[in-house]
């Protein structure tokens, strides 16, 4: 069986769930895209090809087993998405929590049902239907919980807006030890500027009590403010809007003081050094193409 507990960001990982890009299938028509990254680069007929794509999370996988981690992949679906595994369930403290994903995404829990399968059934939570929420959502800062959410009256509009206040309420009452706080997140289907598409695109803590954020993809500042009096404004990384497009706030942290980041991020990985954190810089250009980088890929299941 498996003993869950994830309650931050940064302890030190244990086991963890990776993504697939194999039978990743074709590039997608640009009426089926769900986020603008992937609608941008199908448009530009820059869209990643899938051997590329597995190169890229071969050497994630590489990074993972040289630090220990137990690593589950999920089963191969054919032609099908299965890259963002951190969307479909999600581990708060020792429960399993399944998504309510977008009915196009609805296959890829079924390809880990055998991890699933070692979680007791007492500790598998199923959200009512009508809260949406995926993980890319969800931040765990120990006694805090940080959800990204849309709660405009345009909401069924968007297919970038994946996390309902339903949802929160519905955590909020399974979970009343935690501080929840909610963040309202910009949205757009066209525009990658314009779109957060999940909390951990625009917002991620790291190391000691660090934090790198985009203040710009806040729609409420005083939400925002909340962080800056939370973390120190000396403690913050604000990245922009271009950058927050570029994923530059999408790494995976192995530990308190271990970051894997994409190579070209040198601004941030610089940054992350003068806390004396061990960067393992890899290659994720080209998933950073579909919208999602290195914490979209990866579900852990246990840290320290």
């Amino acid at each position: 069986m498996l003993e869950l507990n994830v309650n931050n960001e940064t302890s030190k990982l244990l086991a963890v769930v990776l993504g697939t890009a194999k039978s990743n299938g074709p590039a997608p028509m640009l009426e089926e895209c769900y986020d603008p990254k992937s609608r941008e680069n199908v448009l530009a007929n820059t869209y990643p090809i899938e051997i590329d794509m597995v190169k890229e999370l071969n050497e994630l996988e590489d990074v993972l087993v040289k630090h220990n981690v137990k690593v589950y992949r999920p089963e191969v679906i054919n032609d099908y998405n299965q890259i963002f595994c951190r969307d479909i369930g999600f581990v708060i403290d020792d429960f399993f929590i399944v998504s309510n994903i977008l009915p196009e995404r609805s296959k890829e829990i079924l390809a880990i049902d055998k991890v699933i399968d070692l979680i007791p059934k007492n500790k598998i939570i199923e959200l009512p239907e009508d809260c949406h929420i995926e993980g890319g959502d969800v931040i765990l800062h120990n006694e805090y919980i940080f959800i990204g959410a849309y709660d405009g009256n345009d909401y069924s509009n968007f297919k970038t807006a994946r996390t309902n206040y339903q949802a929160i309420k519905f955590l909020k009452e399974r979970f009343p030890e935690k501080k929840i706080i909610s963040f309202d997140l910009i949205k757009s289907d066209l525009e990658p500027t314009k779109n957060a598409l999940h909390l951990d695109c625009c917002l991620q803590p790291v190391g000691n009590n660090k934090l790198v954020a985009c203040p710009d993809a806040f729609l409420k500042g005083d939400q925002y403010k909340w962080l800056i009096d939370h973390f120190g404004e000396e403690n913050i990384l604000e990245i922009s809007l271009t950058e927050m497009s570029e994923l530059k706030c999408n790494f995976f942290s192995i530990d308190t003081n271990i970051v894997v980041s994409e190579k070209s991020f040198t601004k941030l990985n610089s940054w992350l050094r003068t806390f004396d954190i061990v960067v393992e810089e890899i290659n994720y250009k080209e998933i950073s193409k579909q919208g999602g980088l290195l914490r979209c890929s990866t579900l852990p299941l246990i840290r320290e």
